[in-house]
Order: C-alpha cells, then structure tokens, then sequence
C-alpha cells in the first residue's frame, strides 16, 4: 500500500497555533498560514462529481489559490507558460542572476518592498545599460526577472533570476544584433554596475524616510550607523553569476517552469513529520549540489517558510525592455520581423482568474474537458452537486 505524500498543509494545520503563540507574524503570514491550512478541505467547499457509466462518486474540494501554497502552482504555471510559449524566439537564452549582500538581509527582511523593489529595479537598469553599450552589445535587451528569497536550507537569500535572449534590438529599430552564443555580458562589469545602482537606490530611500528599523537594526536610524553599513556592503563583491546558455524555446520553456512559480519549499521535498520535528531534503551548493536533509523542529520549519512570505501586491514576476508589459506585443512583432521568424500560431490561454479546482456546474457552456472516471476508466465524470464551505470565512 503506497502512503499518503506528506504536505506542507499538515505540518501547518498542527503546529500554527503553537508556532503564533511564541513568534509575532503579519497579517499576510496569518493569512498564508490559513489559506495553506483550508487548501482543498471541505472548509472551502466544492463540488460532487459523479460518472456517467458506473456508480462511482468523488468529492473535489477548492484551491485556496495562494501564490506561497506549493499545491497551487502546478495550473497557474501551465498557464503562464502557455501565455509565453508564443515570445520566445530561436536564439540562445541565458540565465543571470543577481544576488543581495547577506549583510543587507536583515534589512530586507524588515522593509521588503522597498528593497526587493531595489532589487528588481537595479538588476534590470544594469542589464539594459550595460547591454546598450556598443563596448559589449549595443542592443536593446528583452528579459523576465523572478525573485526568489530563500536558498535550499529556507533561510533568507534574496536573489533574482533572470532569463534574457542572446541580441536585442539595434538603437534604430532597424536590425536585431546577434550576441555570442556563448556569453552574454562580462559579469564583473554587471556586478559593479548593479552594487552601485541598489546602493544609490538605497541612499536614496533613506533620504526620503522610506525605511523602518526595527529591534536590533534600530541603531540604523542613525546617519553615521547607516553609513558604515553601506561602507561595508560596497567594499564587498557583490555576486552576479551568468549561467550557460540553454537551447531553444522548448528548452527555455521547461527551465522557466523550474523558477517562475516555485515557492520556498514543495510538498516533494518533505520526507517526514513526527514528535514535533520535520525533516526535508535540501542541495547544499557549496559541496557541489550534494544531496542532504535537514530536520528542523515543527515551529523552526513553520518559520522560515514564513520568511518568504511577499507583501500583497509585491509582483515577483517582471518583464523588461522589450518584454516589457507595456508595448510588449509591437516589440516583439518587431523582434520576429528582424530574426525573420514567422508568427507562431495564437495559444488558446486559460483564464488565469478561474481556479481549476472550482469546476463549474454542468450547464455551463465554459465546461471544461472532462475527466475520466478512476474507477471504470469508461466514463467520466460530471458535477452533479455544488458543496458549499462548511463554515463561513470570517477573515
């Protein structure tokens, strides 16, 4: 008989009310930890299917729809990649990623839009400068950028990853200039670009009263203090690191689905939950991505996945130059005229505001395909009955 896959959801459900009576939490952790909890529970309600060959009858609960609930990721991501299959175009693609200082975690912790905005917006601008200068591209450069806030072991470490096409678009519009299929940009040059745009970002904030320091940062209020956290920072290396190039769109595709959606830790990695203890599997980077598992007390787990918890509205997901939101369809109209690839077919792309697991009834005409029966494997089945939630939601 094969067990049930332990789930993050049932350490969550037995250990949140001791966790949040011993460590302080925000209203979006409280609101993470509660949506994990009624994830696809009768607390949410559902729906009764019911086959149309045998006797067979199954109950399909909702999806809570959380960005941070690791059971919810799988149909957003399909959808999304299905959304960008139809952007990429036939060049090699390379993954860059910029990572923050460990001296400026604590910090980022406490202020997390203000920097993970930073972060974004400095990694982004260093890409576009260095890249339009003629000394090593000159072209105007498409990406999209995902923030990422934990390593493996789920302690801080805010980075982002970024997938950019080899080429870009010429400062005329005229031609599509080929990068080297095996280098993108010099990364030292984007490391010191980078150190110096978030730092002068930084500054900046703090001028205009834009952070908060709390508990043992409080000291930073001070002007000299900050400084001198700043004088350490810059005369540190600050890490960009350049990955090899990938092959083409299929490829890319399927490295995309591995960061787009990911939160700090699946249900996958977990091996096992008991005496108040959890253990799970983690790459430890620095000895060549070697397997090894971490047990943590319950609490201490619940922690540091809470650690990665972004504010509301916070986009972890951001398209730049000519990915950009805003005139993202002529440029890359322009950008398959220059390459002289043709148009691919236009993808039928599910709603994104329509959760897969809130099936609508069976007169609807936005049905979706229907599924098999598990039981006679013949039929298939239909819903027969709507489940309200089993008590209502006073959050």
């Amino acid at each position: 008989m094969t067990m049930p896959r332990l789930e993050l959801a049932e350490i969550v459900r037995e250990h949140a009310a001791e966790y949040l009576q011993s460590h302080s939490a925000s209203y979006a952790q409280r609101q993470v930890l509660r949506a994990v909890m009624r994830c696809r529970t009768a607390a949410l309600g559902g729906h009764l299917e019911a086959c149309d060959q045998c006797a067979h009858r199954q109950i399909a609960y909702n999806s809570c729809r959380n960005r941070h609930c690791p059971k919810c990721q799988g149909s957003a991501c399909a959808r999304w990649m299905q959304a960008r299959a139809a952007e990429l175009f036939p060049v090699p693609y390379f993954h860059v990623v910029f990572t923050l200082p460990t001296l400026l975690g604590p910090l980022a912790l406490q202020n997390p839009r203000v920097l993970y905005g930073l972060l974004f917006h400095a990694a982004a601008e260093t890409l576009l400068e260095v890249a339009a200068n003629p000394k090593y591209l000159g072209a105007r450069l498409g990406f999209l950028a995902v923030l990422h806030t934990w390593g493996q072991n789920l302690l801080h470490h805010p980075h982002l990853h970024c997938v950019v096409p080899s080429g870009g678009i010429s400062p005329d519009g005229t031609a599509w200039i080929r990068g080297r299929k095996d280098f993108l940009l010099p990364v030292r040059v984007l490391s010191r670009v980078f150190r110096g745009k978030f730092i002068a970002g930084l500054k900046r904030a703090y001028k205009r009263k834009e952070l908060e320091f709390h508990g043992q940062l409080t000291s930073l209020a001070d002007v000299k203090t900050f400084e001198q956290l700043l004088d350490q920072v810059v005369r540190k290396d600050w890490v960009v690191y350049a990955k090899r190039p990938f092959g083409g769109p299929k490829q890319v595709l399927k490295y995309l689905s591995r960061y787009t959606h990911r939160v700090a830790i699946g249900n996958r990695r977990l091996v096992s939950h008991r005496d108040g203890q959890v253990t799970f599997r983690w790459k430890d980077y620095r000895q060549g991505q070697r397997s090894k598992r971490m047990t943590l007390k319950a609490t201490e787990f619940i922690r540091r996945f809470l650690l990665h918890v972004l504010p509301t509205g916070l986009m972890k997901i951001r398209h730049y130059g000519f990915y950009a939101n805003r005139d993202r369809a002529e440029k890359i109209d322009l950008c398959r005229r220059l390459l002289q690839v043709k148009q691919p077919p236009t993808a039928s792309v599910p709603d994104a505001t329509v959760d897969p697991a809130k099936q609508p009834s069976a007169c609807s005409t936005n049905t979706p395909p229907l599924k098999l029966c598990p039981q006679c494997g013949v039929g298939h089945l239909h819903v027969i009955e709507l489940l309200l939630p089993i008590y209502p939601d006073t959050s």
